[in-house]
């Protein structure tokens, strides 16, 4: 028997993925672990519920979800009863015995193996320790049932060559290739539940690296107004391609609402995981102030960031979203501060000193308001109208200095104490 022990922070991806085998009929949920009833008469949301209440007992903890699959030897074909017997004795010597968890028998792959979903938060709200989880009392538990139940010993064979626990298979969708609700479902389980987005575009921001977009349609368009959403797949080009696919048609319910409710709880973030993406940044433009924005993209990426840039149909940069794969956040410029916004970026980036110049350039074409009365005095009797109206809106308009500073700004001047002078 080979185990192999995966953990996540979202028990919702991993069910969903047990899930979907079930739908797909591919697998089927034989038994639990410290449930209230049996499988068969569990619903959806009875078998998540569980998982929930029981996380929300300790908020504190990030990576509280437990994907652990069993795997057998091709030879072996134990009847269900038996694969809930070695289930049971795996999950109490691993000291998850008193946590529930859902196991699921999968028929999709060249050997016999069943999945196992649970939360390491204990009754009291404690965590489970999963820090070598594998190697200090998964390894021991598996030589332990090998003896006990007669089971193909793993040792001395290549053990883990072709099996592996995906719990989302993810890449970029190309249309046609796989049925496409089918792969909408895995970018959709994956990126909604792990990354954190607090609007519509930072979410399309991630989905479009796997070729997913997330459309409301037009503000005219019955979609939006019925404060609807569908998926759609893009080609290569970006361009949407096939049938989009409501919402409301996938089984875990991805719609506006639930993605408004996502926005709200994502609102909030760690500073450390916004200094992580600042700190790229200004690394990247203290090492060279003047570059293009899509060298500071390069760089960017080769520390875990995807940089999406928005442009007009003129080609003019009007927004940028920063994609952290690392810690998961998405973040539009603007979030991170003003220096971190497009128009800012491109200044940074160099296009600063050259719009100086070009301003610069202007100013030294005017007049001065001098000569321009001198020239009116001269021509008083030749101006037209609209001469006149240009004359006055260059009298009119503010002198340009490059040491101005407004009132506000100044310092204030302290009064220095004469000296001689006495306070009364």
């Amino acid at each position: 028997m080979v185990s192999i022990i995966k953990t996540s922070h979202s028990i919702r991806s991993i069910l969903n993925y047990n899930e979907n085998k079930v739908k797909a009929g591919v697998a089927e949920c034989i038994g639990a672990g410290n449930y209230p009833v049996d499988v068969d008469k569990m619903s959806d949301a009875i078998k998540l519920n569980r998982f929930t209440k029981r996380l929300e007992l300790n908020e504190n903890a990030k990576r509280n979800s437990v994907h652990i699959s069993l795997n057998f030897d091709p030879s072996e074909n134990h009847p269900k009863e038996k694969l809930m017997a070695i289930t049971d004795t795996y999950m109490e010597k691993i000291g998850f015995g008193k946590q529930p968890y859902l196991v699921y028998q999968h028929h999709d792959a060249g050997h016999p193996h069943v999945h196992v979903v649970t939360v390491n938060i204990e009754r009291d709200g404690k965590r489970i320790d999963l820090h070598h989880l594998g190697i200090r009392k998964s390894e021991p538990a598996r030589k332990e049932i090998e003896e006990l139940f007669s089971l193909v010993k793993a040792e001395g064979r290549k053990k883990k060559e072709e099996i592996n626990l995906q719990p989302i298979s993810m890449g970029k969708v190309c249309y046609g290739k796989i049925e496409s609700k089918k792969a909408l479902t895995n970018v959709l389980n994956k990126v909604l539940n792990e990354y954190k987005y607090s609007s519509l575009p930072e979410l399309n921001a991630v989905l479009k690296q796997y070729n997913v977009l997330a459309d409301r349609g037009s503000e005219n368009s019955k979609i939006f107004l019925a404060n609807g959403l569908v998926y759609r797949i893009l080609d290569e080009q970006g361009k949407p391609i096939g049938v989009p696919i409501k919402a409301s048609d996938f089984y875990f319910k991805p719609t506006l609402k639930f993605l408004e409710e996502k926005f709200k709880g994502n609102k909030i973030r760690r500073m450390p995981d916004k200094m992580r993406v600042t700190n790229a940044i200004d690394t990247a433009l203290l090492r060279e102030p003047a570059m293009p924005i899509t060298e500071l993209a390069r760089r960017l990426a080769k520390e875990g960031i995807h940089t999406v840039f928005r442009k007009s149909a003129e080609g003019l940069l009007y927004g940028i979203t920063y994609v952290d794969h690392t810690t998961k956040n998405v973040f539009n410029g603007s979030s991170l501060g003003k220096q971190y916004s497009a128009k800012a970026i491109e200044e940074r980036c160099g296009l600063k000193i050259a719009g100086e110049e070009k301003r610069n350039q202007t100013y030294e074409k005017i007049p001065s308001k001098e000569s321009l009365i001198d020239d009116l005095q001269h021509q008083k009797d030749t101006l037209t109208i609209p001469d006149l109206v240009k004359i006055l809106e260059m009298l009119t308009q503010a002198e340009y200095s490059t040491d101005y500073l407004p009132n506000q700004l100044k310092n204030k001047r302290t009064k220095k104490k004469r000296k001689g002078l006495s306070n009364n």
